[in-house]
C-alpha cells in the first residue's frame, strides 16, 4: 500500500517533477485540423440563451421564495434557489474561466466574477489553480483540485453535499486574502504579480457579506442570508453529485485522460445545470472546444474513449465499490477498457498504474499495451 501526499508543497509534489509527470505530454485522441477549428470556434447565442434563462430562474425563485416567507411554500423555491446558485455557479464559473462559452469576452468575464462570489473561489486564485489541474491533472503532489484522494475522505464528501467545509474554507480564504496574505499553497501556482488582484477581489468581497450581515440583522431575518450566502451550502449537492464522477476511482500519475477522466450521459436537466461537463474525457482532451459543442465531439472521438457511463446511477454503481475498496487498499483503482477502435493505453508510459489497477467492474480487465 503506497502513502500519498497531496500537499502541493510534500514530497510527491518534488517526485511528480523529478518523474516527468509534471506538465508532461499528454495523449490527445486525432482530430483533423479543419474538424478541431470548426468545433473550438465560438459563438454568443447559445451562452447567452442559458445565462439569460439562469439568472431569470434565480429572479424568479429568489422572488417567490421571498414572497412566501417564512412559510413552508417557500421551500422549494428556496431549493430551485439554491441548485443554480450553489451548483449551476460552478460549472458556470469553470466554463467562463475558460474563457469558451462567449465569443465575448467581457461577457466570459462578467459570469465568470459572478460565478466566483456565488462559489466562494477567488477569481484570480482559481484561473491559477484550475490552469494546474489541466496541466496536470490528477498528478498527486501537483493538481489542487483532486476531490476524491485516497484514501478516499467519504465524510468529507458527504457533508460536502451540503456545501459545508469547500464553503467554509472559501469563506476562510476570503479573509486571508483580504488580510493582505496568501496561503502558501496558493503562492506555489499564482504568480507574485498576481497577489495584489487576489486581495483587492477578497476585500470587495468581504465588504458585500458585511453589508448582507447588517442588513439580516437589523431586519432581525436570514431572508437576506438565503439569497446571498446561504444558498452556497443548501444549493451544493448537485455540483458535488456530478463533480465526484469527473475523476474518481480512476487512475492517479497518468498522461492519459481515458485513465483518470469519467464521461457520463446525463438528463437535460443535470447538463443544464452542469454545462455538458458530464462529457469530461473530451473536455479535458481538448478544454478550449465551448460546452455547446462537446456533444458533437464526443460523437467524433467516442471510438477512441472507454465506454460512457449511461447514467448518474450507474456511474456511481461503478465508482463507490471502488471508494470503498480504496479505504482498505490505497492502491485499488479502476481502469476503463478501451474499445477495439481505439488506440491503445501507452502502458511504457504508465506501468505503475497500469500493473495496480483494479478489475472494471463492467468491462473486461484487460488493458492493451503497445
Amino acid at each position: 500500500m503506497n502513502t500519498r501526499d497531496y500537499s502541493l508543497l510534500g514530497p510527491d509534489a518534488a517526485r511528480a517533477v523529478d518523474t516527468g509527470l509534471a506538465a508532461a505530454d499528454w495523449y490527445h485522441t486525432d482530430i483533423p485540423r479543419k474538424d478541431m477549428k470548426a468545433l473550438m470556434k465560438r459563438e454568443d447565442q447559445p451562452a447567452i440563451r442559458d445565462t439569460v434563462l439562469l439568472f431569470g430562474l434565480m429572479v424568479v425563485f429568489a422572488a417567490l421564495g421571498i414572497a412566501l416567507w417564512p412559510s413552508l411554500w417557500s421551500v422549494p423555491f428556496w431549493l430551485a434557489y439554491g441548485v443554480l446558485y450553489g451548483s449551476a455557479m460552478d460549472s458556470r464559473w469553470h466554463e467562463c474561466g475558460h474563457g469558451t462559452p462567449f465569443r465575448t469576452g467581457r461577457y466570459n468575464d462578467w459570469v465568470y466574477q459572478v460565478a466566483s462570489f456565488c462559489m466562494v473561489r477567488n477569481p484570480v486564485s482559481w484561473r491559477w489553480s484550475h490552469a494546474r489541474h489541466h496541466t496536470d491533472t490528477v498528478i498527486v503532489g501537483r493538481d489542487p483540485e483532486i476531490v476524491a484522494m485516497r484514501p478516499p475522505a467519504l465524510f468529507r464528501i458527504f457533508i460536502n453535499l451540503f456545501g459545508v467545509l469547500d464553503a467554509l474554507q472559501g469563506w476562510k480564504r476570503m479573509l486571508l486574502n483580504a488580510s493582505g496574505r496568501l496561503d502558501p499553497e496558493e503562492a506555489t501556482y499564482i504568480p507574485e504579480s498576481e497577489h495584489p488582484k487576489v486581495i483587492r477581489v477578497a476585500r470587495i468581497w468581504v465588504v458585500i457579506y458585511a453589508v448582507t450581515l447588517t442588513l439580516a440583522v437589523a431586519m432581525q431575518s436570514i431572508l437576506p442570508l438565503m439569497v446571498i450566502g446561504l444558498p452556497r451550502l443548501y444549493g451544493a449537492w448537485h455540483h458535488v453529485m456530478t463533480g465526484v464522477l469527473q475523476h474518481a476511482g480512476l487512475a492517479e500519475n497518468v498522461i492519459d485522460h481515458r485513465l483518470n477522466s469519467r464521461t457520463v450521459y446525463m438528463n437535460p436537466v443535470s447538463r443544464f445545470i452542469y454545462w455538458n461537463m458530464n462529457y469530461h474525457v473530451e473536455h479535458h482532451m481538448f478544454p478550449m472546444v465551448p460546452y455547446h459543442r462537446l456533444p458533437e465531439l464526443h460523437a467524433m472521438i467516442k471510438h477512441d474513449l472507454p465506454a460512457a457511463n449511461p447514467s448518474i446511477w450507474a456511474a456511481y454503481r461503478e465508482v463507490l465499490p471502488i471508494l470503498r475498496r480504496q479505504l482498505a487498499y490505497h492502491d485499488d483503482f479502476l481502469t476503463r477498457t478501451l474499445p477495439e477502435t481505439a488506440r491503445p493505453y501507452r502502458a511504457d508510459l504508465h506501468q505503475s498504474a497500469l500493473g495496480n489497477s483494479a478489475a472494471d467492474t463492467s468491462t473486461p480487465t484487460a488493458v492493451p499495451a503497445e
